[in-house]
């Protein structure tokens, strides 16, 4: 292989690593430190979710300034800019207990987190733009194996380190996250800067088709309101349940290990269907991996939920990629992707404190993730009602 073919890959290999800190660190590290901070500081199950809620409040606002900027600033620099402040905001977050200045930074890294987050989709849909297999391959590649690795490098690394330290090392655990992503971020940069897609002016952008859309929106909204209580939640689940760090790390790893296969399990599905079905499948496993743990409490199910649950959560990203790059002209992708983001964020939004309301009122988080799974499944059945958008395609 030349290095010309070579080259697309090195520059999907950094734009994953970007994805590693703006995903995996700084949205779903958090699950992993929640028990030791919870039980330093005294929070219960509503001020641990407010936190989550306080990023994906950041989200919002993140992918609202992304369909913003995007007709003024390459989507290349948003990314890059969006991975190095995040990496800060990661740093930061390890250096006060307070809980407005946890909020204030889960916010930040929300907002800048949503910018690389929106435009990687769209850039990554640009390296192999004449072969369709690649393309859903490379894109599949992005959300699963850019995510999943920030999870088993967390998950390997944080529960054994806490419980060695105890719950007051929390502090360190975040000053390690965003030392790992400082040194994810040369790679990163260059990999955007790579890549020069055009600026999306007004004048350049075709009116995305709302209303025929409205089934994959709605799902993915399905898909931000249940996933998330899982992420947040489950290691605290298993605390209060018993579980050892050792056991915790397995199930993490496990989790991060199954969301970088996941590419290989979804790649055909995706680059076969432009209909809603894909997400329909997914969002039907992370439900069942969702559900399962609470179910069935045993050691087997614990690792059966985390392998499922891993093999399809940051697939859903994916599908709605891949549904845009085959439903839409390119030169809506980032903002269709943008919008896809803020959706997702909105619902987001609503999940961790409100999982941690029932927690409280049921005494009680694996209710919250029987809900989660519940929700998943309703958004499901609304997206598999999406039909192809072919006619619209340029």
């Amino acid at each position: 292989m030349n290095s010309v073919a070579i080259r697309p890959w090195i520059v999907l290999t950094g734009l994953a690593l970007g994805l590693t800190v703006t995903n995996g660190f700084a949205r779903f590290a958090y699950g992993l430190i929640l028990p030791a901070m919870k039980a330093e500081m005294g929070w219960n199950y509503a001020q641990a979710g407010w936190l989550n809620t306080a990023n994906a409040l950041g989200y919002i606002v993140g992918a609202i300034l992304t369909m913003m900027l995007i007709r003024y600033i390459s989507p290349a620099r948003l990314f890059a800019f969006g991975l190095i402040t995040t990496t800060l905001a990661l740093l930061a977050t390890g250096l006060n207990a307070e809980i407005w200045w946890q909020t204030f930074w889960r916010i930040l890294a929300g907002i800048f987190g949503a910018m690389s987050f929106s435009t990687a989709g769209a850039l990554t849909a640009g390296l192999f733009p004449n072969e369709p297999r690649k393309n859903a391959l490379a894109i599949a590649i992005l959300f699963g194996s850019g995510g999943g690795l920030g999870i088993v490098l967390a998950g390997a690394s944080l529960p054994l380190m806490l419980e060695a330290l105890g719950p007051s090392a929390w502090s360190t655990g975040w000053i390690v996250i965003g030392a790992i992503s400082l040194l994810f971020l040369p790679l990163g940069l260059w990999a955007a800067l790579q890549l020069r897609p055009p600026i999306q002016t007004q004048t350049t952008i075709i009116p995305l088709p709302l209303r025929k859309m409205l089934p994959e929106l709605a799902g993915y909204a399905g898909f931000g309101l249940g996933y998330i209580v899982y992420l947040t939640f489950l290691s605290a689940w298993m605390t209060e349940h018993s579980a050892s760090a050792g056991f915790i790390t397995l199930v993490w790893v496990i989790l991060g290990s199954s969301i970088c296969l996941s590419p290989l399990i979804w790649g055909t599905i995706l680059t076969r269907y432009a209909s809603g079905l894909p997400l329909a499948l997914i969002l039907t496993c992370i439900a069942i991996g969702s559900a399962i743990p609470v179910l069935f409490n045993h050691t087997v199910t614990l690792l059966i939920s985390a392998l499922v649950f891993g093999l399809s959560v940051f697939m859903a990203p994916g599908a709605v990629t891949n549904f845009t790059r085959q439903n839409l002209p390119s030169q809506s992708w980032a903002k269709a992707m943008s919008l896809f983001t803020v959706v997702f964020a909105i619902a987001q939004t609503m999940g961790p404190y409100g999982a941690g309301l029932v927690g409280d009122i049921f005494d009680d988080i694996g209710v919250s993730l029987l809900a989660a799974a519940a929700l998943l499944l309703v958004g499901a059945m609304v997206a598999l009602q999406q039909k192809p958008l072919i006619n619209l395609k340029s």
